[in-house]
């Protein structure tokens, strides 16, 4: 048997993330621009009882969650799920496409974000052209990338704070409207007239699963958490409850509130749902905090995309002309050009429906490659103690990724192959370039 250990003092890097840190950097990750946006895209699918799907989604992440906790904390070194994907399978096209799928996965949210930004939130401010007012804010998102943005945890809690803030806002209204003898609460058991509870449950569940994504990001900060074999399961665990806690909330209150084929017609279904309780708060108030939020989410993941691609180019797994920075700014700058140019024009191919089906689907390639992982990598033993899933999780999380995969519609598929298409070219023209200096010296 071959065996690892790693010493807790052995990290390069400061161990300054403790855990509620880290419980609001994951909270931070997974709540906000998903459900302000997409709560009656899940209404129009699955009715009044949008509050199942969530629960379902849940259900899923929670299982992949349970792969990540424990290789994490058996390789607190670890940068995500390409290095997992090395160690489990020595395949360096494996880990890259990948990393590669994570890459996507952030340009294409952040093209869906755009789109989310430029819906009816934004139009209780201005009347602008959905299309070319996303373009325009990918055009400010990637500027702002270039000038160097750092977010800090605390800013980081921030934001959190503003998102959540926000939809408890929308769950008090809905409360207070209801036991004004207002709205339909049983509304909130129903399902879509004529569809099968399972099919509609199992087509929501798949748009809520986007609402859930971003806890595999934590994994990228596992070399900078205090005690992070006992943390990082407590955080990650704890942040998904009370996201999941709060998106049935919402769910229950829009569904209560507003009939669910008026949800299913609004890009700002949350703003509407506030709007249809009559109380005193301005549209522009709440929809600034949805749009912080979508704008904040946008900004973080246009971020990690580029750094990604200059890390994978400084690697040799894409071309090195993505590893050119700014002289004054020292950012990647042309990770963020070409980061963006292709958020871009994923913003002109689809809905925001469409782009977080995208998502969900190539997060799940990478969830597949986790979760397997955790299984082949159960030969490796380590010396010190570390989070152990039950073996029917992951393997279960399998079967839930293989379900959410059936789900996928013809044009998510052809548009996440073209995706992984660019990234087999990518892959060959970095090793060529790799092998090319290696014959010149």
């Amino acid at each position: 048997m071959k065996t690892t250990v790693f010493v807790a003092g052995e990290s390069r890097l400061r161990r300054a993330i403790t855990g509620p840190a880290l419980f609001l950097f994951i909270l931070g990750d997974v709540l906000g621009a998903g459900v302000y946006a997409l709560v009656g895209k899940m209404a129009g699918e699955a009715g009044g009882a949008v509050w199942v799907p969530l629960l379902v989604a849940l259900g899923f992440a929670m299982l992949t969650a349970a792969s990540y906790a424990e290789l994490v904390t058996k390789y607190p070194k670890a940068g995500g799920a390409a290095v997992f994907a090395e160690r489990a399978f020595g395949m360096p096209l494996v880990s890259f496409l990948v990393g590669f799928c994570m890459l996507a996965a952030g340009v294409t949210s952040a093209a869906g974000l755009s789109l989310a930004f430029a819906g009816d939130y934004l139009g209780a401010f201005l009347d602008t052209p959905a299309v070319p007012t996303a373009l325009v804010f990918l055009t400010v998102i990637g500027l702002l990338n270039a000038r160097g943005i750092r977010e800090s945890l605390g800013a980081n809690g921030v934001m959190t704070v503003i998102e959540v803030s926000g939809l408890l806002v929308v769950v008090i209204l809905a409360v207070a409207f209801i036991l004004d003898g207002q709205g339909e609460p049983s509304r909130v058991l129903q399902f879509t007239p004529g569809v099968s509870p399972a099919v509609a449950v199992l087509g929501a569940a798949l748009i809520a699963f986007y609402s859930f994504v971003g806890f595999e990001v934590s994994a990228n900060v596992a070399e900078e958490v205090k005690d992070v074999r006992r943390n990082y399961p407590r955080a990650l665990f704890g942040a998904l409850l009370v996201a999941g806690l709060v998106y049935v909330g919402v769910g229950i209150a829009a569904t209560a509130v507003l009939p669910p084929d008026v949800l299913s017609e609004s890009s700002a279904p949350l703003l509407d749902v506030v709007r249809a309780t009559g109380y005193a708060v301005p549209d522009w108030l709440f929809a600034a905090v949805a749009l912080v939020a979508v704008a904040n989410g946008a900004l973080l993941t246009m971020i990690m995309s580029s750094r990604l691609a200059y890390g994978m180019a400084d690697e040799g797994l894409l071309p090195s002309i993505l590893t050119r920075v700014l002289a004054g700014r020292r950012t990647p700058w042309l990770a963020i050009v070409l980061t963006t140019l292709l958020a871009m024009i994923l913003t002109v191919t689809g809905t925001l429906t469409a782009l977080a089906e995208t998502v969900v689907l190539l997060l799940l390639f990478v969830f597949m490659s986790t979760n397997v992982a955790v299984l082949v990598l159960r030969k490796d033993k380590i010396a010190e103690p570390h989070f152990r899933t039950p073996t029917a999780l992951p393997i279960l999380a399998i079967g839930s990724c293989l379900l959410l995969l059936s789900q996928q519609s013809g044009g998510t598929w052809l548009r996440a192959a073209l995706l992984m298409a660019l990234g087999a070219v990518c892959y060959a023209l970095g090793r060529w370039q790799k092998r090319r200096r290696a014959s010149a010296h």
